[in-house]
């Protein structure tokens, strides 16, 4: 059993003392590189996790190692039996020798798994697909160069059976800037109307006055994805997702900003994810309706009830994102940015270890992007700065925009506006923060109040240009007051009554 737990010690006990030191040592040197990689490799391992080709070696080196491991327990085993032995010590040392063979196959086994379903994924997720927008080369050792931000497009399709189509019902902008890893997400509504496009671009020359497919109801933000390669799928030259490119294109103009990559997550396939993760906990602060059609008025089926902590399946999660009859998409924006947070928890390194193969096949399934996997390694090291960086959040709703006709200047003056980040020094500009970007704060001396109240033709000095941005947060904390007023009014009409 010890020549099991420390290969090479069997090699000792016999004598054979040049071989088993060298086992040992072995064994010593690879068991403090597993010791290196579980805390401060810990970067190391993920660099390896995103190389396809490295999983591989990483798949051929376990093999090998477990099978030498075996063989040294085997040996080590027929060295050390006596000459003489009786039948049942035969059969138990048969039964021990089997039990430690098990305890290092199937571990062996569990890690070839997790690390073939890895290199499988990130074969069919991050193929490198052809793209009229992505420009980076893979030979480019500095992929963002002096670039200080990286912008990723994040889509919500609305795909699935009965419906034509995939309808981008979720448009999130994260903005990473490369020095920190602070993130802002911007979230714009699903019936903007008028997506402008970069006027040197093919698409500015189509779509001059911004996007138009012949009817209100076709040329919203939602429809970009689906009608604007119907109407012209080569415009943009060989792409395997002409609307990704139609909406990364449209959405970086909008906003001001020059999108990156893309990142689709078909919802109709969203909750296998979720049942992946065993399910999520979020808070609910009034009745989401399930089901129902508000346009015809078809009453939803059922509602999901105010209350803190709800955890909720796959099916029901799915309920929670969609549900928007009788409230407005604005909140269904608020709830899908809770669902992607609680999805970021539910993924904690244990549910990840024992759920690995399933969360990857479901996640090749409903995942599509343009990032090319020779940039995983990089993008990795961002992703290591946004873990312990803020997270804000910008939701353009019609609180800030009427998005039937959108300011598209003023959308832009607050993006920047949230990127520089709020002014704490009040502003004698009478203009409005949304019609012009805060300038950034400049020192100056305190005041006498006397002066600045009686000063002949002083100017009144603005208020601080409020942040636009608020923490990520905020919309998926529980309400008590919100959920308990809910509560009091009752549960709405459902078609069943």
């Amino acid at each position: 059993m010890v020549g099991a737990l420390v290969p090479g010690s069997a090699f000792l006990a016999t004598g054979r003392r040049r071989l088993g030191a060298v086992v040992v040592v072995v064994f010593m040197v690879l068991l403090g590189g597993v010791a290196y990689l579980a805390t401060t490799g810990l970067r190391d391992v993920i660099a390896v996790a995103v190389d396809s080709t490295a999983l591989r070696w990483v798949i051929g080196g376990i093999v090998a190692l477990a099978v030498a491991w075996l063989l040294v327990v085997l040996i080590g085993y027929a060295l050390l039996l006596p000459r003489r032995t009786r039948a049942w010590q035969h059969v138990l040392g048969a039964v021990v020798v089997l039990t430690l063979c098990a305890g290092v196959v199937m571990p062996a086994v569990w890690a070839v798994r997790i690390a073939d379903a890895q290199a499988q994924l990130l074969d069919n997720v991050f193929a490198d697909r052809e793209s009229a927008t992505v420009t980076d080369s893979s030979d480019d050792p500095d992929p963002f160069g002096d670039r200080e931000e990286v912008n990723f497009l994040l889509l919500g399709g609305d795909g699935g059976e009965g419906r034509e189509g995939v309808r981008t019902d979720t448009v999130i902008v994260a903005n990473v800037q490369t020095d920190t890893g602070a993130t802002t997400l911007f979230s714009l509504p699903r019936n903007l109307q008028e997506l402008p496009f970069p006027e040197d671009s093919p698409l500015g020359e189509v779509y001059p006055d911004g996007f138009d497919a012949g009817s209100e109801a076709e040329s919203i933000l939602n429809a970009v994805y689906r009608n604007g390669p119907a109407w012209y799928p080569d415009v943009l030259g060989p792409t395997d997702d002409p609307g990704a490119d139609f909406l990364k294109l449209g959405v970086g103009e909008a906003l001001g900003l020059e999108i990156d990559y893309f990142v689709l997550v078909n919802l109709d396939g969203f909750s296998r994810l979720v049942d992946a993760l065993g399910g999520i906990d979020v808070n609910v602060n009034y009745y989401v309706p399930i089901g129902g059609e508000p346009t015809l008025g078809i009453l939803p089926d059922d509602y999901i009830a105010p209350g803190p902590d709800q955890h909720m399946d796959g099916t029901r999660a799915l309920d929670y994102a969609r549900g928007r009859f009788g409230l407005s998409d604005y909140q269904r924006m608020d709830r899908q940015r809770c669902v992607i947070g609680a999805i970021v928890d539910a993924a904690n390194p244990v549910t990840l270890l024992t759920r690995f193969q399933q969360l990857a096949a479901t996640t090749q399934d409903i995942v599509s992007t343009d990032v090319p996997q020779s940039r995983l390694d990089e993008l990795v090291d961002l992703a290591f700065e946004v873990k312990d960086a803020e997270i804000r959040s910008v939701v353009f709703d019609d609180t800030v925009i009427d998005p039937a006709y959108p300011d598209y200047d003023r959308i832009r003056a607050l993006v920047q506006q949230a990127l520089d980040g709020p002014s704490d020094t009040p502003s004698a500009d009478t203009s409005s923060p949304a019609d012009e970007p805060a300038d950034e704060p400049a020192e100056s001396e305190p005041a006498d109040d006397a002066s600045a109240t009686s000063s002949p033709g002083a100017t009144s000095a603005a208020p601080p240009e409020p942040d636009p941005a608020a923490e990520v947060g905020d919309a998926c904390a529980y309400d008590p007051a919100q959920a308990q007023a809910a509560r009091a009014e009752g549960e709405p009409p459902t078609r069943n009554g």
